[in-house]
């Protein structure tokens, strides 16, 4: 076994550095592996604990850390085809479909009334009114003397017209979509044919860290017994494991 050893499912915590601290969940689908699309985030702590994935006939799967739902949260359920890329998706952009050349989707427009002051423009800068010439200046050594320039008072910057709803607005445009014909159901995405062997890929750097344990159980309520019998979970001299 090795790291480009294939395999069915890949499932179990991968913590590194700071950085990486979730659970893996892949599959193997027609020779290609699938992450999934969301990230479940693993226990990072000093004790043992217990991943359970379970994979159903109905292509729904349920992630559990110690036997129960992270945080008593669902975002670690829900269904293979939605959060893998298993198949193609269902709704594709219409090719065909475009914009109406006058659809409007702008919400605001610049006000047709509204009108620059006559005073609006001034410059940025002006010479300080303040600033006076030393009196060692010399004109024909340090050439003519012009006073320093400050930020004026008096700039309003660019002007802009207010804006108001635009009487021709549409709203956003929608692509419409259309069926997807690369499309195919799979019903048997939670199906394989065979598993032939179980691997545990450890890559460790505490001195105190101990090996997995693994329970290939054939039913879910088997699963849940075996997660509530007594376990090394909070004992301390399991810590690290």
């Amino acid at each position: 076994m090795h790291g480009e050893s294939p395999y069915n499912i890949m499932f179990g915590p991968d913590i590194c550095g700071p950085g990486t601290k979730k659970v893996h969940v892949i599959f193997n689908y027609k020779g290609k592996n699938l992450l999934i699309n969301k990230d479940i985030r693993c226990k990072d702590d000093v004790y043992t604990h217990l991943y359970t994935l379970i994979v159903r006939p109905d292509n729904t799967y349920e992630v559990k850390i110690d036997n129960v739902k992270i945080d008593n949260e669902k975002i670690e359920s829900g269904e293979l085809e939605k959060d893998w890329n298993f198949l193609p998706p269902k709704k594709i952009k219409d090719p065909e479909a475009k914009k109406p050349a006058d659809w409007d989707d702008r919400a605001k427009i610049d006000d047709p009334e509204d009108k620059k002051p006559e005073d609006w423009d001034q410059p940025e800068y002006i010479p300080d009114p303040d600033a006076t010439k030393p009196e060692d200046w010399d004109d024909e050594m340090d050439g003519e003397w012009e006073p320093p320039q400050i930020n004026n008072p008096a700039y309003k910057g660019e002007w802009k017209p207010k804006q108001i709803d635009n009487p021709a607005y549409k709203g956003v445009w929608v692509h419409p979509e259309i069926d997807n014909p690369e499309y195919t159901p799979d019903s048997d995405l939670y199906k394989y044919k065979e598993f032939c062997n179980i691997g545990f890929d450890l890559w460790q750097d505490w001195d105190d860290e101990m090996d997995g344990e693994w329970e290939p159980p054939q039913d879910e309520e088997y699963a849940k017994s075996f997660g509530e019998k007594p376990k090394q979970i909070d004992n301390p001299a399991y810590k690290g494991v």
